[in-house]
């Protein structure tokens, strides 16, 4: 007798993007589906910001509002209150614009007389100029209506995700949603307290819509990806509504935030929620446990999973030594079932770089598993989503890409490996040339001497739009402590001949690494300054160096200078760990004016002044020579 088949349902939590599906329920439906087991998928993150930004929703917001006390009423509620006819007129056909269903509606919005105004346009005030004149002109000069606009909106949603998180729910947010109760948090305890406190009109809302697809699918089992701990509370909620309601359901948990923070977990409250955590590519871990629902397989017989013992309550790892699926042999991601056409482009940032995560709707593709380099300090090189590198063939590549463009009529495309290795990406051009494929993409790379000017040429031809890699700290002697395996001249070189191909540059800037002084900082940013002045950068962003627990940097301390503290006590996640750097810098005061100063930088303000203008204290003169990055250009230096 043929063995029942269990059907699956993969969700996507609240909250990740809302330009573009996540690619974590693509890629396991489509791998499944090539399996043979029937599976399809939900985005609940963006069913979640549709249903609060209707009108419906708001008017459920504007009860909540009414109940606050005035006192207790922030800028952005009573500016909400004041003009609440008009956000209950506009939100709908806001969100239409967003999701290009109305590009007529951008000369209303772009009159300043269409939308309601909270303190989010108050951004808009540091660019009109002294005889007050347009604040936008710059960006937009007197054409570019439809993106003036998207901007725009973009400033009414995110006063309205303010009201929202000041009226409704104080956790909410349109990425990091209750992100402070999973990142790093050693103990269950503040999402059990969350979980069990009664709902918020945001869980309400997310409670029936998660009714609604389990009545749609009635799934057999579901597959709750949480890729960062802003994903972690939302999903608990879901897991806690079909336990509620279809007890019958599994649920397995998996993702990016259990694949680093999860992986000595011990705490059995975790499974009043979810039945199945699993680790790192779920590909095989999923076939295994489908094959034990179907009574194929002994729960002894499973695969990076954890589940809770029913004798004892303790949490067991259970691990069948078993190769995992091959990248090559993983399949084709399907977006069958997801609302592509309502996801929303957005333009927080008017740079032309910084907006591609934000707007338009991308195919996210992954060209080889982990990273061929996996040498880097900072990086969790020990796990399996690093250390294991693994490629396909640029034909199989380019196959996945056809059948991806025929089925979405999408020919954008967002690569998003931890480092698209260079060869590859060489053969997968010369590919895409050849069969005349005609797709835009871009993607994350190491900044290195590979890349030269006919490669990045080659890569331009083929659809490349921009690359976006990592220079961390602009220090040569910072960039061979955390083996980075890149100089700063190199990067300068390497990213010089990107932006001479037309393809825009992202770096990806690092502060506080161990042993990083002040003067070291001030000499990075003028490096930085110079990368933008020769036109090798076009956008950037400075994020706080943090020391994981499976970084070399956290196995290995002493070989960096600093000490770890001590781990907090708990059996839940285990990541970021403290540490002392003898040097004692205020890295936490350094970074405002490191923030502010690339800020201006990717809207050419401040390029030519002296860089310790940015720090609101005294810092050290640079001893970065100004023209080092123009000399190092001039001289070709690759290494």
């Amino acid at each position: 007798m043929p063995t029942a088949a269990i059907r699956v349902l993969s969700v996507i939590p609240p909250m990740t993007q809302l330009n573009t599906p996540y690619p974590s329920t693509a890629y396991l439906t489509g791998f499944l589906r090539s399996r043979g087991v029937p599976a399809v998928q939900e985005d609940l993150a963006l069913a979640l910001v549709l249903a609060l930004l209707s009108k419906e929703g708001l008017q459920r917001v504007a009860a909540c509002v009414k109940a606050l006390p005035t006192s207790k009423q922030s800028t952005s509620v009573q500016s909400f209150a004041a003009q609440q006819a008009r956000y209950l007129q506009t939100v709908e056909p806001v969100i239409a614009f967003l999701q290009g269903r109305d590009a007529t509606l951008a000369h209303r919005i772009v009159s300043r007389q269409y939308l309601p105004e909270g303190p989010r346009f108050a951004s808009l005030d540091v660019y009109v100029d002294d005889e007050g004149g347009d604040p936008l002109g710059w960006a937009f000069g007197a054409l570019g209506q439809t993106d003036r606009a998207k901007h725009l909106a973009t400033l009414y949603l995110n006063d309205l995700a303010d009201v929202l998180r000041d009226a409704v729910d104080d956790r909410f947010e349109f990425v990091r949603y209750a992100e402070s109760l999973a990142g790093s948090q050693p103990t269950f305890e503040p999402l059990a307290q969350a979980l069990a406190a009664p709902p918020t009109l945001v869980d309400e809302v997310l409670q029936s819509l998660t009714l609604s697809a389990v009545q749609r699918h009635t799934p057999d089992l579901v597959v709750l990806s949480v890729p960062f701990p802003g994903t972690v509370y939302a999903a608990l909620r879901i897991a806690q509504t079909i336990k509620k309601q279809a007890p019958q359901t599994r649920i397995v948990l998996g993702g990016g935030f259990v694949n680093t923070e999860l992986r000595e977990l011990k705490e059995p409250r975790l499974f009043d929620f979810v039945d199945y955590v699993t680790l790192d590519a779920g590909e095989r871990p999923l076939l295994s446990l489908i094959e034990h629902l179907q009574g194929q397989r002994s729960a002894q017989r499973l695969v990076r999973t954890f589940v809770r013992d029913a004798a004892s309550g303790e949490v067991r790892y259970i691990n069948m030594m078993e190769a995992d699926i091959a990248f090559a042999e993983v399949g084709t991601p399907t977006w069958d079932g997801l609302p592509l056409p309502q996801y929303l482009s957005l333009l927080d940032m008017l740079n032309p770089m910084h907006r591609l995560w934000s707007d338009g709707r991308w195919n996210k593709l992954t060209v080889a598993h982990g990273c061929y380099w996996k040498k880097c300090s900072f990086c969790d090189v020990s796990l399996d989503y690093i250390s294991r590198y693994e490629g396909a063939s640029a034909s199989v590549l380019a196959d996945r890409i056809d059948a991806i463009v025929q089925e979405t009529g999408q020919t954008g495309f967002h690569f998003v490996d931890e480092a698209a290795p260079p060869k590859a990406l060489k053969a997968l051009a010369t590919e895409l040339i050849a069969r005349q494929t005609g797709i835009s993409w871009w993607g994350n790379i190491r900044f290195e001497k590979t890349f030269t000017p006919d490669l990045c040429q080659l890569l331009a031809d083929s659809g490349c739009i921009a690359v976006s890699g990592g220079l961390e700290v602009a220090s040569d002697r910072l960039l061979a402590l955390m083996k980075k395996g890149v100089s700063v001249d190199q990067v300068a070189c390497v990213t010089r001949a990107f932006s001479e191909a037309g393809i825009l540059v992202h770096a990806y800037l690092m502060y506080g690494f161990p042993t990083q002084t002040v003067q070291d900082t001030v000499d990075a940013l003028e490096l930085v300054r110079q990368l933008f002045v020769n036109g090798c950068i076009q956008s950037g962003f400075f994020h706080r160096f943090a020391c994981t627990v499976h970084s070399p940097v956290g196995l290995n301390p002493e070989e960096y200078g600093v000490s770890l503290q001590p781990l907090p006590p708990g059996n839940f996640a285990k990541n970021d760990v403290a540490f002392v750097d003898p040097t004692g810098v205020d890295h936490e005061a350094l970074g405002v004016g490191l923030k502010k100063a690339i800020y201006n930088y990717m809207h050419g303000i401040g390029l030519e002044e002296d860089v310790r203008s940015w720090f609101p204290f005294r810092v050290p003169k640079t001893t970065i020579q100004r023209h080092r990055i123009a000399r190092a250009l001039a001289h070709g230096v690759r290494s």
